[in-house]
């Protein structure tokens, strides 16, 4: 028997399958007791029990790989093309009330149009591997009159600007320039030493 075998922690459901026919083709030359196949083909001796147990019930395709059962968890890439012409439509067009597209909605979408689940905090890292950037609202206060806010800037900001380049009024804080030598005039409660 081999000493020190290096075996890989993972194996796929294809090594899985190797093994376990492997097992089987022991079994069946019956030379080898479970515990020393066990040993040979790095199973544990539960496993090959329950092989031997499949073996004689259901023969050598009972010890094959068995597809998973269910839709494909992810989308390929069809559907990611589909999906964007999807998006590009409008969420009013895929029969949500307004046009703001949130990881919920698109996770609704793909659940409906595709039948695959994902849970909306952990759909933002595909939709940018796909080209998707996710697009963050501007915030902006309820109130804001765009109106208003184009007439002050040209003529309120513009008057403000003029008068303060022309005039000598003091300064909106209250605060007086320093002299040329650096110190201004000394503030009220200091320097009265």
């Amino acid at each position: 028997m081999e000493g020190n075998v290096w075996r890989p922690t993972h194996l796929t459901s294809e090594q899985m399958e190797e093994r376990r026919l492997a097992a089987a083709t022991l079994l069946r030359q019956g030379q080898l007791s479970q515990a020393d196949i066990a040993r040979h083909v790095g199973g544990s001796r539960a496993s090959v029990c329950r092989w031997a147990a499949t073996l004689a019930q259901e023969g050598p395709r009972g010890l094959e790989a068995r597809p998973i059962p269910g839709p494909s968890p992810r989308l390929d890439e069809k559907a990611w093309v589909r999906l964007g012409r999807l998006l590009d439509r409008g969420a009013v067009a895929a029969g949500f009330a307004t046009e703001r597209w949130t990881l919920e909605r698109i996770a609704a979408l793909i659940a409906r149009e595709f039948g695959v689940h994902y849970h909306p905090r952990y759909l933002e890292r595909p939709l940018k591997a796909h080209g998707f950037s996710v697009q963050r609202p501007a915030t902006r206060a309820k109130e804001r009159d765009e109106l208003v806010i184009a007439v002050w800037s040209k003529r309120d900001w513009v008057a403000l600007k003029k008068r303060r380049a022309g005039s000598s009024a003091p300064l909106s804080s209250g605060t007086r320039p320093a002299t040329a030598s650096g110190s201004g005039r000394a503030r009220p409660g200091h320097g009265a030493g």
